[in-house]
């Protein structure tokens, strides 16, 4: 009878042991594991030029912005490490002999002020378009982005007549004839380019275009007279 009874608690105690097993490995959990991105050549937006011509205090002026990506800039880096390449925006005014009334060059370091430690260290200079006259001054937008997303800091640069420029953060944006903000939205400063990340010098670059079928701000922006 001891004899017995021995055997069946051996059996019993197996049973418990093999039970408690399976409940662990029932709980296992499998983890995939995931490919990080492929990196890609350092991802540079198009070179643009807008040409415009604006009548000014009575006078006839010419108005031409042209971007260009810049190797010699810092690059930043995205959160996967990506590469890309920030621009130099060179902004002139032409009188209606030619001569020239204003040009400067900006780059993102221009707008250093307005800027956070963020966009400072991962932004780059997107953009910068005509949008105004506004009494005495002529009235441009521009914006630091977080490339190719939707996060930016929208900018007012003011030229005066005398030649003197300022930087503000443009917090009144696209509100429609307000004197403090500008008239145009984002879209607009990609100037019709159906992908600003296209035509890149290395074959390897092959970028989906966020902002693709943007429309023309020239045909929005009407001449002012004072």
């Amino acid at each position: 009878m001891k004899r017995i009874t021995l055997v069946l608690a051996a059996v019993l105690t197996l049973g418990l042991l093999t039970g408690c097993k399976q409940k662990k490995h029932t709980e296992d959990i499998i983890v995939r594991k995931t490919e990080a991105p492929k990196l890609q050549a350092p991802i540079r937006m198009q070179e643009y030029n807008q040409v415009k011509d604006e009548k000014w205090l009575g006078r006839q002026y010419q108005i031409d912005i042209r971007r260009v990506p810049d190797d010699s800039l810092r690059m930043v880096k995205d959160e996967t490490g990506q590469l890309y390449v920030d621009n130099r925006i060179t902004l002139q005014v032409f009188r209606q002999d030619g001569s020239v009334f204003f040009s400067q060059t900006f780059t993102k370091d221009s707008f250093n002020d307005y800027l956070d430690d963020d966009y400072r260290e991962t932004g780059i200079l997107e953009g910068l378009v005509y949008d105004r006259v506004n009494g005495y001054n002529l009235i441009f937008a521009g914006s630091v982005c977080h490339p190719q997303t939707d996060e930016y800091i929208p900018l007012v640069i003011t030229l005066s007549n005398f030649g003197d420029v300022t930087i503000r953060r443009d917090t009144e944006m696209d509100t429609n004839g307000n004197e403090e903000g500008t008239n145009v939205n984002r879209e607009e400063i990609y100037l019709n380019q159906d992908d600003p990340y296209a035509n890149q010098e290395d074959p390897s670059v092959n970028q989906v275009d966020p902002y693709a079928n943007q429309e023309d701000p020239n045909g929005s922006l009407e001449d002012q007279d004072i």
